[in-house]
């Protein structure tokens, strides 16, 4: 709008000095009223052109104007905390931190971003914003040797003469379907809820029960997220066990899971503080937990278990320190954990551990992590490997060999190194080990006979390939190697190679 001002007085500067040029050439002669006429006539048509051209400015400072409002009331009604360390929180803090103004290219933009999303969101009942994410994911596998789980084992089994060494197949029950809901300010925190679903709780009768499988709750968490505080409780990872291998074939249940690797799924409630000192972020957690039960003992009807017998929860605290930033950052944590449990026979057992997990960059393009453990009575968390028990076994097992086993000393951990080509490329290597302690495992067959065909401990080895083509689409091999052996000393091992492929949403 500036240029046409200009244009319009540099024009009309133009005709003026004709005339008067025109003037002086003339020496002593005086312009003719015609040519006045002339030149007053354009000077008209000029001021009219500029007043329609403010006109014209004025209307599009208007629209823009009302377009602003607009946006911004759109804002206030459809904006949602971000979690902590989210990219929206990020984002919100650089636009407030430079203070950048928004141009009318901006409010262009955001009215289509606000128009689009219109059209795809999410219903919900609240006026407040939820989103739908997930993973289809396909496995398809061959196995060498006999497993407790088809597909997706964490135990070897011996292998009865005259049976089959191996078997093929695939699997789409551990797809996962996610649900997060942001909620609003409550106590001066951003509240908001998160689901996740897969497949993995069982298998139906019928001809295609094995593929289909049913639904089952994998995480559900409720969150209050202050700025420095954090309040979450439902079902949820152990924060005392924050980190996992990497793995597309082992979804249902995290990689390593019974050898070595704490991952268990149990109702909790935690509360974190997070603090600065210097290049440092610092991180304090407790909270409390439901000691759900032995994995290998699953009545149909759900009895209390040893934990919950006891009226008490399990009590543990992680502090852990972190140096750097997104991928390249540096973690290392330690942690506690006491679970008291009482049993049916009387036998109470103080169950205990103490944890570390790290996270470490080697160089650019190389990462370690892991985890390790040492205790006892904590078997809930899946760290250890469990027994397949029959039903004429359940009673005996539950009151009998469970309360032996929660007092025997425990000792497990895994390590990974991740290798990342490129943004797209990377391969992982992981080995983790879980067992028991070896000699009171052997005393222990004395008092109960069904000590002899429990695995005392149990080894395994991957090694995967992950290629992302897309951020929405990936692909990967992975090999995986399982040892498991009895307390006899007898071992048994077994292969898997799989195929991984998966379109997240």
């Amino acid at each position: 709008m500036k240029v046409q001002q200009h244009f319009v007085a540099i024009f009309a500067g133009l005709a003026i000095a004709s005339v008067c040029f025109s003037g002086g050439a003339s020496a002593q002669s005086t312009p003719t009223s015609q040519e006045v006429t002339e030149v007053l006539q354009q000077i008209k048509s000029l001021n009219d052109a500029l007043r329609e051209t403010r006109a014209e400015l004025e209307q599009s400072r208007a629209e823009i104007r009302e377009l602003k409002t607009t946006v911004e009331n759109l804002q206030a009604s459809m904006t949602v905390p971000a979690p902590p360390g989210s990219v929206g929180e990020k984002l919100t803090s650089a636009t407030e931190k430079h203070n950048t103004p928004l141009t009318q290219e901006d409010l262009q933009l955001l009215a289509e971003r606000v128009d689009e999303h219109q059209q795809t969101k999410v219903e919900s009942t609240s006026k407040f914003r939820v989103k739908l994410s997930g993973l289809v994911l396909l496995n398809g596998f061959t196995n060498f040797g006999a497993v407790d789980n088809v597909d997706l084992p964490s135990t070897a089994l011996s292998r009865p003469s005259g049976t089959p060494d191996g078997s093929t197949g695939g699997t789409m029950r551990q797809s996962i379907i996610g649900l997060t809901g942001f909620g609003p300010d409550l106590l001066g925190a951003r509240t908001s809820g998160d689901l996740q679903l897969d497949f993995y709780g069982g298998v139906p009768a019928g001809y295609n029960g094995s593929s289909s499988g049913l639904a089952r709750l994998r995480i559900g968490r409720l969150r209050m997220d202050w700025q420095n505080t954090s309040l979450v409780g439902g079902v949820d990872t152990p924060f005392f066990s924050p980190n996992s291998p990497t793995s597309y074939m082992t979804v249902g249940e995290p990689a390593l899971a019974a050898a070595g690797n704490l991952w268990a799924w149990v109702p909790s409630v935690r509360g974190d503080y997070r603090f600065n000192s210097e290049s440092v972020d610092w991180k304090i957690e407790a909270g409390l937990f439901d000691s759900a039960g032995y994995a290998g003992y699953a009545p149909q009807v759900r009895y209390p278990a040893g934990g919950e017998n006891s009226r008490q929860p399990a009590y543990s605290v992680r502090f852990s320190g972190t140096h750097g930033e997104a991928e390249h950052a540096l973690t290392v944590g330690f942690s506690g954990l006491y679970a008291p449990q009482h049993f049916y026979n009387g036998t109470i057992v103080h169950g205990a551990g103490v944890m570390a997990d790290w996270k470490i960059p080697i160089i650019s393009h190389i990462e370690a992590s892991g985890e390790f453990f040492t205790g006892k009575g904590l078997q809930t968390f899946g760290g250890t490997p469990y027994a397949l028990v029959l039903s004429q076994n359940a009673t005996h097992f539950g009151t009998v060999t469970i309360p032996l086993l929660a007092g025997i000393g425990e000792i497990g951990g895994w390590s990974q190194v991740k290798f990342r080509v490129d943004p797209k490329n990377e391969f992982n290597v992981a080995a983790g080990y879980g067992g028991y302690n070896s000699t009171a495992m052997r005393e222990a067959i004395s008092y109960d006979y069904y000590f002899s065909s429990l695995p005392s401990r149990n080894e395994s080895l991957l090694v995967n390939y992950i290629v992302r083509p897309r951020s929405d689409l990936l692909f990967s091999a992975e090999y995986r190697r399982i040892k498991t052996t009895l307390v006899s000393g007898a071992s048994t091992t077994a292969d898997q190679v799989g195929l991984a492929a998966g379109f997240l949403f």
